[in-house]
This record gives structure tokens, sequence and C-alpha cells, in this order.
């Protein structure tokens, strides 16, 4: 098979040097990651916490998506339309996923996580045509009442007795379906994933990505240095795009299998991914600060397992040094770090070529026209002083088309000369990137990204509860967790049942992740002179005390 790569790791001077997007007129990320290539070629090794596993090829994945958007399509999906999908991480997702780009629909991933009110904001938000759940989370649509008023079907896979009328049967209708479908002839501009990400102030915000979003996940070559010949492994959930892109479509779209574990619920166990590397012999591994973390708990996994390791890289968070220190002296091998967003990633990374230095998310990748700039201006900061992390406008094939439903956000955002990431940095002598925090006040715990408004929402609809703030509280295992600073009303009195009740409420309300597993009860919180609870005040506090403790 002829390589589908254009770019080699090299020097960084030569990378950047050799390296111009080229991004076609027409562009559908279904033919790209998977009708390409021979049907015959291996995609994916599955399998899950009971043992079931599955071996599938691209035709069986072209198969699949095929069938799924002759049902969708049947069932009155056309371009443009949201399709939501809110399943397991099962052979059958990721053709849905696939099948929603061909088709020219908006693909919307849904974590199982999130809590109700979570999921219905988005549903309704991105005014979602059809959702796409199995028979174990259908009945939480249920509780959600008239909330989401634009779903016209609800499909159901694995159903059992769980559908509802007018539900339909997607094992029963992909029996019934053609495996032959024309894609749309989309074109590159053409909208095609929107994900959902929290922010300081108000409910998640949809940020819309075109179909030729995926061409700028330039790290699959320079940092990945994928190759055809070896298994490539994320950790990520599918719901978000470092899941989505590193578990299947950055790998798929230079025909790398991947190898696929499905969780018992959202629990990460350090020991199932050592066993995974081991028995499918993974060259190629993507996973997070908070995996890597959680994994240098183990006694010796380097002398245990039998792990082959060519390429490790981690991203969503920052990652300590002395994880990296840990993770090459049991596998051999350093973690590539690299750094980016939502909105749009990666900016920054290392490479397997460019010298490392821990602690840093190395430098800009070819094509990245990133600057770090003061804080409120557009005056490029020295080398050696922080400044915020900053794109340059519509310069990759990556940068969105804006935030779903909000212009007046769009074009504050993304229209002018930069995309401001809000992370501060500040870049040494020879153009590494050294991270510093964040320039407002979201969460980044675990790799999640968690708005407090959104926390604070959810403490706020207990009786119990007068006045909350959410504030990131550094941790050891989670970089930081979410803590919560309450005022109660006058006639209640703060208790451990309380605190549970709180955790419990933000878990299901909001999500499972993002709950604060610290809660502080204060007599009044710190505000602005126009009454503004200043979380940077708590998060300073709560920054000092742990370093002091």
């Amino acid at each position: 098979m002829a390589s589908l790569r254009q770019h080699r790791p090299g020097t960084y001077e030569e990378m950047v040097a050799s390296f111009d997007w080229e991004v076609p007129e027409r562009y559908n990320i279904g033919v790209d990651t998977v009708d390409k290539h021979a049907t015959d070629r291996l995609a994916m090794l599955w399998e899950d916490w009971e043992g079931n596993e599955r071996r599938l090829t691209f035709g069986d994945i072209k198969t699949l998506s095929n069938r799924i958007a002759n049902v969708l399509a049947d069932a009155g999906v056309n371009e443009g339309d949201r399709v939501a999908v809110m399943l397991p991480s099962v052979p059958e997702t990721a053709a849905t996923f696939v099948a929603s780009y061909k088709l020219g629909a908006v693909l919307l991933s849904l974590s199982q996580l999130y809590g109700d009110d979570g999921i219905a904001h988005r549903l309704s938000d991105s005014e979602a045509k059809i959702l796409i759940t199995d028979g174990k989370n259908r009945a939480r649509l249920e509780g959600m009442g008239g909330r989401v008023s634009s779903l016209e079907r609800v499909v159901v896979l694995n159903a059992g007795d769980s559908l509802v009328d007018g539900d339909l049967d997607l094992d029963e209708a992909m029996g019934a379906a053609s495996e032959e479908f024309t894609p749309v002839d989309t074109r590159a501009d053409d909208p095609a994933q929107l994900y959902y990400s929290s922010g300081t102030t108000g409910q998640a915000k949809g940020i819309l990505h075109a179909q030729r979003y995926l061409l700028g996940h330039n790290e699959y070559e320079f940092c990945h240095d994928v190759r055809e010949d070896e298994v490539f492994h994320s950790t990520g959930e599918w719901a978000w795009i470092a899941g989505i892109v590193p578990g299947l479509l950055g790998p798929w779209r230079y025909g790398v299998p991947v190898a696929v574990f499905q969780r018992k619920g959202g629990a990460y166990d350090p020991a199932q991914t050592f066993r995974l590397l081991e028995k499918h012999q993974v060259g190629n591994l993507f996973t997070t600060p908070t995996a890597l973390r959680a994994m240098t708990q183990a006694k010796d996994p380097g002398s245990e397992y039998d792990i082959k390791l060519r390429i490790a890289c981690s991203a969503g968070e920052p990652l300590n040094p002395e994880v990296i220190r840990w993770f090459q002296s049991q596998f051999g091998i350093p973690v590539l770090d690299y750094y980016g967003l939502t909105e749009s990633y990666p900016l920054c990374g290392n490479f397997p070529t460019v010298d490392i230095r821990h602690g840093s998310m190395g430098k800009p990748l070819p094509g990245w026209e990133v600057k770090l700039l003061e804080v409120g201006s557009e005056q490029e900061v020295a080398r050696g002083e922080a400044g915020e992390i900053c794109l340059v406008a519509r310069s990759n094939p990556h940068y969105p088309l804006g935030y779903w439903n909000r212009p007046e956000d769009t074009e504050e955002v993304f229209g002018g000369d930069y995309f401001r990431t809000k992370d501060v940095a500040r870049m040494d002598e020879d153009g590494y990137v050294w991270y510093e925090g964040r320039a407002d006040d979201v969460i980044i715990s675990a790799g999640y990204r968690i708005g407090p408004f959104e926390v604070e929402s959810a403490i706020l609809e207990l009786p119990e509860v007068v006045e909350a703030a959410a504030v990131a509280s550094p941790d050891e295992q989670r970089g930081h967790i979410v803590k919560a600073f309450v005022r109660l009303a006058p006639e209640v009195e703060g208790s451990d049942e309380l605190v549970d009740k709180i955790k419990q409420h933000v878990r299901k309300a909001y999500a499972a992740y993002a709950y604060p597993r610290e809660v502080e009860f204060v007599v009044d919180l710190p505000k602005t002179l126009t009454g503004k609870i200043r979380r940077i005040d708590l998060r300073e506090a709560e920054t000092e005390r742990k370093r002091g403790s």
C-alpha cells in the first residue's frame, strides 16, 4: 500500500519550511477516513470490559456506515441537519459518525456522563433533528419533558424493550437497509461537526467545525508519525474532539487501524490499558495527563507487561514533567505533549525528532501561526515574558465556522485578526512554549473543560443554597479538581450529608466528571463593586492553601 502521508518529522526548521496547507474545494470526512481505503484493510480491533471482541475492516465500517446513512436519510435527515449521538464506544457508533459526515449532516456526539440537564441543553440548543442512542440511555429522554422540541425521531441501538412509540429500532432498520450509499459531494467549508465547550459564563456553547477541520490535524504526521503497519490506541471518550479525532478520524485518514476498549461506565483503569497495549502490540498511543497520572500508581508496569510503544502523545491539560520521566523509565520513550482547544488544536506540540524539554508543550506546529500577545492587546510579548496564546485567524483549515447560532459571539471571538485562547504561556529563547495557566475561570480537570457557571447553576437549584462559586483547586492526580464555595440559607447548617447531596445533584444535573470533589461552606463570597463573584480571589487562595498544606 502506497503511503497516504505527505510529511515526515525532521528538524523543526525543515518541517516548518516544507509545509503548506492543501485544502481541496470539495472534501468529505467520511470518504477520506473510510471509503478511500481498501475494503480488506484492518480498521478496528474492538473489545469491551467483559471480554467480547470484534475485528472490523474498512470495508466493514463502510458497509455499516452506508446502511446507517440510508436509515437516517429515510428518516428525513438532510444536509445541515444536526444528528445527535449518545452511544458507548462500539463499532456502530463510529459508523454512525461516518454516516453523518457522508450525509452532509452535522454530528453532535454526546457523552453518557452528561447530566440530563446538560443533554437537554445541547439537544435543544443545537435543534437536533435525530437522536441516536441505545436501550440503556433511551429512558433518560423521558425526564426532559418538552425541553427538546426539535427532535423528530429517536433511533435506538440494542433497543430491547426500551422503544417508545415513534422510535426506530436501528438494528432492525440496518438489516433492511442497502449497503450502497453515495456520499454527498460536500464542500470543504460545509459544516460537519458540533462540539459543545464550557465557558466562564452562560451555558455551554456549540463550536461549529467544517468538513475541512480534520485536515488541520497534522499532529498525526508530525507528532505521532503514524505508520500503516502499526496499531493506534486512544484512551479518550468519543464525545469530545480529543476523543473522536485520536480515537478514530486522525489514524483512519492514513489507513492506520485503531484498538478500541469499551470501558464499563466512565471509570478509567490503567491496567486495562496496559493489557490492551500488550495484547495488540500497540505502537502509537494518545492519552491524557490524568490517565498518565493514574498509570503512575501501578507498581512496575514496564516489567509486568510486554509493551512495545514507539510513540506516545498526550493533550488536554498541562503534563507534569515527573510523569514524563516515569513513563520513559517504564517504557523507554518520552510522552510528547501537545496543546490546543476545541476551537483549534493542536497549536503547539513536541516531535519525535526534536529535543524535548520536560514540562514544555513544545513549539508551534508547522502551518500553525501562533503568537503570544499581551492580554487585552495585540502587542506581542518579548521572549520569556508571559502572554496570551493566540492563533492568527483563518490561517489553517481547523479554524471553526463559529459558535452555533451565536453570530455576535462568533464575530467577537473568531472575526478579528486573532483567536485568543485565554491561556497564558511564555516562550523561551529557543521557541519552546511553557504553559502558565488560564486567563479566565474555566476549570480544566482530568482533561475535561468545566464551566463554573454550570456547576454553580446546578448547586443553586438546591433550596438549601443561596450562593455558590466553583473554582479550580490543585490536585496531584487530576491537575485540578472542582471546589465549590457555598453560602447556605440562614436556617440551614452545613453537614456531611448536605455535601454529599450537593455532589450527587451536580453529577445528575450537569455531568458526572464535573461535580465538586470538595465543598466548603462560607458566610460570604468575595464580590466586585457590581456584585459579581470574584472567583479569582477564591482560586488564588485555594492555590496558596494547597501549596502550604
